[in-house]
């Protein structure tokens, strides 16, 4: 079977290659419907990567945020025509103690190896989990980066104290406002706080306890917890932040990303006896557990929808270029690509 593949060969231009799909084993074939693209897309398409990156991994086709609809199956655990979301994360290993995004043998899709902007996808029977019927399929396009949150807000419940009166969320772009959602949703009881930079955006998290522009924060606001989601160069005044506002022994999620080092006032940080930790990516239980949050909490996705920016068909290359360089312009949201190829 022949399959058009669309890579990134050098920034801002993407070309055509074609690979044969072998139908002799069990994966999945996918027809990709609609793509989510994420910043670290951009950070390739831009090549804002360094040089010796960008030649390690170009060409590459990117995207690792995506839906579909099943083609073929041939154990049956799939019809033809359901609609499934797909995990870029692809292990190669079991580890008792280290979960699968974790293992460095681990492969993750548009990062190493081809992503989703493909006709179709080959993909194994575990890297795929099926979505609720009539779910927003413009929303579902973005279910990694929900599950990334939900797999930092698990981990959080297993590492943090149980004192969780109130808890401070650091970032108003999409990570801050996908994280501050679930978190209330899984733990509505706890107040919650949002500190961030644009008081326009702040006023989108109209389901937080209260929100603060970083420059006008209480002095005497104190919180047991915090999550830091701003990455890039904001990531070291945020936590800086946090360690100021938080109360001893309380627990620092960090799931921004920063391309460079980051300080942190560790003086303070031993002083008060704080925790930090780092999550990246998810795997297949963050996956099945954001899935199951769509179904019993169909609010998330009402307020999910609401970070929906441009919608763009895409039925050429010119379409692919329009819809990075339209993502680009986006002060918040996130861009999807309805893959009509």
């Amino acid at each position: 079977m022949l399959n058009t593949v669309y890579q990134l060969v050098a920034p801002r231009k993407f070309e055509v290659t074609y690979e044969n799909i072998g139908l002799q084993d069990t994966d999945v074939i996918v027809r990709p419907t609609h793509l989510s693209i994420c910043n670290a897309d951009q950070r390739y398409y831009q090549g804002l990567r360094e040089a010796h990156v960008l030649q390690e991994k170009l060409p590459m086709a990117l995207i690792h945020e995506a839906v579909g609809v099943v083609l073929r199956d041939s154990t049956g655990a799939f019809s033809p025509g359901e609609e499934v979301v797909m995990i870029p994360n692809t292990p190669t290993e079991e580890d008792e103690f280290i979960a699968e995004n974790y293992l460095r043998s681990s492969k993750f899709r548009a990062s190493g190896f081809n992503g989703f902007m493909q006709e179709y996808v080959k993909i194994r029977q575990d890297r795929l989990v099926r979505l609720p019927q009539g779910i927003d399929k413009e929303v579902a396009a973005f279910t990694e980066i929900v599950s990334v949150s939900v797999h930092a807000i698990t981990r959080f419940d297993k590492i943090a104290h149980a004192r969780r009166n109130a808890i401070g969320i650091w970032g108003d772009g999409n990570l801050g406002y996908i994280t501050a959602l679930l978190f209330k949703t899984m733990f509505p009881e706890t107040k919650l706080y949002i500190f961030g930079i644009s008081r326009e955006k702040l006023s989108d998290f109209t389901f937080a306890d209260s929100t603060y522009t970083v420059s006008h924060i209480p002095k005497d606001l104190k919180l047991d917890h915090a999550f830091e989601c701003v990455g890039g160069a904001g990531s070291g005044k945020a936590i800086d932040q946090i360690i100021d506002y938080i109360n001893p022994e309380g627990t620092l999620s960090i799931l921004g990303v920063s391309e460079y080092p980051v300080p942190i006032n560790t003086r303070m940080v031993l002083e008060k006896g704080l925790r930090i930790f780092g999550s990246s990516r998810s795997g297949r239980k963050d996956f099945e557990k954001t899935v199951a949050l769509y179904e019993e909490h169909p609010e998330v996705v009402n307020y999910l929808s609401n970070i929906v920016g441009a919608v763009i068909p895409v039925h050429s290359i010119s379409d692919m270029k329009k819809a990075f360089e339209t993502d680009i312009q986006k002060s918040f949201g996130k861009t999807i690509m309805l893959w009509e190829k």
